[in-house]
C-alpha cells in the first residue's frame, strides 16, 4: 500500500526556534495507527525563509530547549 498523506494525522505540534533554525515536535498517527514523534530541524536560509534540513547530532542547548516539548508530546502518546 503506498503512503497516502489523508491518512497521516498530526496529534502534535510545537516548535522552539531560535536565530539560525527550528526544531519541530510533533506526533503523528498513520492510518489510525500507533503514535509516532517526529523531531525535525529547519534553517534559515539568505532569504529568512525556513528550509527543511537534516536533523542530525544536536546541542545541549538544543535538546534542554525541546526536551519539555518532547514531555508534553509523550502525554498525547498515552
Amino acid at each position: 500500500m503506498p503512503y497516502d498523506a489523508n491518512l497521516d494525522e498530526c496529534l502534535f505540534t510545537k516548535a522552539r526556534e531560535s536565530d539560525l533554525d527550528r526544531l519541530t515536535v510533533s506526533v503523528y498517527s498513520y492510518n489510525k495507527g500507533l503514535k509516532k514523534l517526529q523531531i525535525s530541524r529547519s534553517i534559515k536560509d539568505s532569504q529568512g525563509e525556513f528550509k527543511f534540513s537534516k536533523l542530525g547530532r544536536m546541542t545541549k542547548e538544543e535538546i534542554d530547549g525541546i526536551l519539555p516539548l518532547i514531555q508534553e508530546a509523550t502525554q498525547v502518546m498515552d
